[in-house]
């Protein structure tokens, strides 16, 4: 009997193996981290062969663990890393060159000369997404150019692309299955979001071979099995998507205007737009939601870059704190922030604003301030970032969002989630389930194969923790007036520099 759904999370930093039950809930949990390489600076490799054999490694260890054998398990989920980048040679199976990852910087002179050629707006209307160095394209041209010989052997199909949702299913299946989904197709800056293919024109100007591409799937259907003898039984792969659309979906953001937002180092906010997509004015990326029954779901993606990593500042430069869970019961330890604002651009400031060269700023410290009143004004910092993507994407989107469902370790900050609330004058849902994107995995995997017999009964699986609910007063009104007047404030310094 065929009673569990396997999830892989293959992450930044770790290989996950997750298994779930109908419930939707983790029975087993196996994660193996791997190497992190810096060879210069702006510069960020993984080795793909490490990749696959963590994760390799990591399925074989949640089986064991739980005691489940391969034919217990219905069907497998991946969800993954989007952006990085791999090339490798179709018949030997070994990568080209390290895998070059999303963080990376290093193509953006190659950027910057498509821009200067006046190319910036025909990637957006196609893609839905700025010309940028974190998405995959300019990494291909990059790795290509490197070599004739390489660029040759890509011109002759002998080399191929994926990203790691590629990469895991090319070696799951014995080397036989080269696909990809929308979901990481819409983020390569090769994808047209609108026609839904590879587009010839936006190949030809990053001087890209079509026939290293994958074949395009969808986020659910019965796409391969594994390869014989790799497991005790083969297992039916029929679920992909992109790490944070597989939260949006795990999060069950099934209608338009559904909002979730994952707290982590930085916050990740994805609104579904429903059926069509929607061209951002304020900077928001456009891209695919998810696509199950040949039906296409839009999204709009804003990114903060600075969240968790704030508290880890406390932690780890000022050493206010000496752990991040510290910072809940210090901001307790206070009423309110005291007048101080923090802007957390230790980053540069990303949506909606996109200034690289913003600097972080702390207002309204007088002799009273006190620890508490920085740690408090470090959380309303992270709800207000928030804000402000949301209030960008209802404008964009044209209408208002009824609640925000969360997830990521912050997630669990229950005075961080109360602030939310507040600020955004809406109820704040964290899940039963705060691995969100493996269970995302797992939903798409499990629709496609009959686990789950339709979204009615994921809506039925997906279950509320905790709820918080807006409390309006004059504190909330404060925190908001002040950040206006920081933001404008710290926005005409740096313009005087």
């Amino acid at each position: 009997m065929s009673e569990y759904i396997l999830s892989i999370d293959a992450g930044t930093t770790s290989s996950r193996a997750i298994i779930f039950d109908k419930k939707g809930k983790t029975i087993g949990v196996s994660q193996l981290e791997f190497t992190q390489f810096f060879p210069k600076q702006g510069w960020v490799e993984h080795d793909a062969l490490e990749i696959w054999n963590t994760q390799l490694k990591a399925i074989k260890e949640v089986l064991q663990k739980t005691n489940i054998n391969a034919s217990q398990i219905n069907a497998l989920g991946i969800t993954n890393q989007r952006e990085t980048t791999l090339l490798w040679d179709r018949n030997t199976g070994i990568p080209v060159h390290k895998a070059i990852v999303w963080q990376d910087r290093r193509t953006t002179n190659i950027c910057n000369s498509i821009l200067k050629k006046g190319k910036g707006d025909l990637f957006h209307e196609k893609t839905g997404l700025i010309l940028d160095s974190y998405f995959s394209g300019t990494k291909i041209k990059w790795i290509l150019d490197q070599d004739p010989d390489l660029r040759k052997k890509a011109e002759n199909g002998e080399i191929i692309f994926g990203t790691i949702d590629s990469w895991l299913i090319w070696n799951l299946t014995g080397r036989k299955v080269h696909v990809t989904d929308v979901t990481n197709a819409s983020r390569t800056l090769l994808f047209n979001i609108h026609s839904l293919k590879w587009d010839s024109e936006l190949l030809e100007i990053l001087d890209i071979p079509e026939k290293i591409l994958p074949k395009i799937v969808s986020c659910s259907e019965k796409i391969a099995y594994t390869k014989q003898g790799l497991f005790e039984d083969k297992i039916l792969i029929s679920g992909i998507a992109g790490d944070q659309q597989a939260a949006l979906f795990g999060q069950m953001c099934i209608n338009p205007g559904d909002v979730k937002n994952t707290y982590g180092t930085g916050c990740f906010c994805i609104m579904n737009t429903g059926g069509k997509p929607v061209k951002s004015k304020n900077k928001m990326l456009t891209t695919i939601g998810y696509q199950i029954n040949n039906k296409t779901h839009y999204a709009l993606e804003g990114s903060v870059f600075v969240a968790g990593a704030a508290v880890q500042w406390l932690r780890d430069q000022l050493g206010i704190i000496s752990s991040a869970s510290e910072i809940e019961s210090l901001a307790k330890t206070v009423k309110n922030n005291g007048g101080v604002t923090f802007i957390p651009a230790l980053a540069g400031l990303a949506a909606p604003y996109w200034d690289p060269h913003a600097t972080g700023t702390i207002m309204g410290i007088t002799r009273g301030t006190q620890k508490g009143h920085i740690a408090r004004a470090t959380l309303e910092a992270i709800a207000m970032r928030t804000k402000e993507i949301i209030t960008a994407m209802e404008k964009d989107a044209k209408f208002k969002f009824k609640s925000l469902k969360v997830d990521g370790g912050a997630s669990n900050n229950n005075l961080l989630m109360q602030i939310q609330s507040n600020l955004l004058g809406v109820n704040v849902i964290r899940p039963k389930t705060t691995e969100t994107t493996a269970l995302g995995a797992a939903f798409f995997a499990g629709l496609a194969s009959g686990f789950w017999s339709s979204l009615e009964k994921l809506s039925s699986v997906w279950d509320i923790d905790t709820e918080f609910n807006p409390r309006e007063n004059e504190e909330t009104l404060s925190i908001i007036n002040n950040w206006e007047k920081c933001i404008l404030k710290m926005s005409n310094s740096q313009d005087h520099e």
